[in-house]
């Protein structure tokens, strides 16, 4: 049951659905670290989720969590400088706060903000 509630929520959090609903004077582009990534809005994740060329969302959580350990607390499918990318925030158990960009595609590890 654990384990088909967690699928849930990370689909969820793949389609933007879950959370706080988009405020219109939120802007597509992120602001402050995330500046450079241009991320999709919720029509155009759909469209890159369904044509099946990106990772799945777990295999980038596993990812970013490999960098930095701790809970998942938001993620943005965004344009990088070499295609799309997961840009997760992680929240450490030690109460620090990173954003890990991880290759939407491939799946590897590009960077952190």
């Amino acid at each position: 049951m654990a384990a088909a509630r967690r699928f849930a929520i990370l689909t969820l959090l793949a389609l933007g659905v879950a959370g706080a609903p988009a405020r219109a004077e939120e802007p597509t582009r992120a602001a402050h670290g995330e500046a450079e990534h241009a991320c999709l809005d919720q029509k155009e994740r759909r469209a890159e989720i369904e044509s099946g060329r990106l990772i799945r969302l777990s295999a980038a959580i596993r990812a970013a969590k490999s960098r930095m350990p701790g809970t998942v607390v938001r993620v943005r499918l965004c344009h990088g400088h070499d295609g799309l990318v997961y840009v997760l925030t992680v929240l450490a158990h030690d109460g620090k706060v990173a954003r890990i960009v991880v290759d939407a595609v491939k799946g590897t590890f590009v960077g952190g903000l």
